[in-house]
């Protein structure tokens, strides 16, 4: 499928004016969402990524996101439908490289929005969530091979791809419920401006991986 069907240039267009991270973690963001609650409108949006301390989303962003979270929602919660799910990721035309960092951007996505949700998750799920983030966790330079070619990236692609639709059978519930943004007003302060006010502690430096340190991204 090429750039053009798949939508991945409508997002570029889109997210044209925003970069605080790729539109394909977004994407994963938004099905990590969808797979436990059902479509916001474009406020319960903007409100979300606003806790998420991302900045404000241009309105032609928030209005493509509300449109795909939509359309993703009904697509799996159709068996059928279900399985024709595909991450936004760029065509076969780009370098393997693009493709399996985009790949890894949409796994963190993901694991970001499904967390975000407070689901309960069984054994299998739980399974599924950490091989997942082997995904988000790879490491491979511009320069360097992926080991094990297209044939790997396929084989982890399909095994991402199915995560959502293996997810999807849970019953769903208002974003607007999720403990991220339950109970906010929605014109209530974000906890970055609430930081900045001093009226909240500022957060914690992420403790940097170990094992990582010398071998960064």
């Amino acid at each position: 499928m090429n750039d053009n069907i798949s939508g991945w240039n409508t997002w570029l267009t889109a997210f044209d004016d925003w970069n605080d991270v790729s539109i394909s973690e977004v994407h994963g963001l938004m099905t990590g969402l969808m797979t436990a609650c059902n479509a916001p409108d474009e406020q319960v949006w903007a409100k979300v990524f606003e806790e998420l301390s991302f900045a404000p989303l241009p309105e032609a962003a928030l209005t493509l996101l509300a449109e795909e979270a939509e359309d993703t929602v009904f697509q799996l919660k159709d068996k059928d439908d279900a399985y024709a799910y595909m991450p936004l990721l760029p065509d076969d035309e780009h370098d393997l490289y693009e493709r399996v960092m985009a790949l890894k951007q949409w796994a963190n996505g993901f694991m970001t929005g499904f967390g975000i949700t407070d689901c309960q998750i069984s054994g299998d799920e739980n399974e599924m969530l950490s091989d997942l983030a082997k995904i988000g966790a790879i490491r491979l330079a511009e320069d360097e091979d992926f080991e094990g070619g297209e044939e790997s990236y396929l084989y982890i692609y399909e095994f991402a791809r199915m995560v959502p639709v293996s997810f999807a059978t849970r019953k769903r519930k208002p974003v607007k419920d999720i403990a991220l943004i339950a109970g906010l007003a929605i014109d209530a302060k974000t906890t970055k401006e609430l930081q900045a006010e001093g009226k909240l502690p500022k957060p914690m430096p992420p403790v940097m991986d170990a094992m990582n340190q010398n071998n960064p991204s």
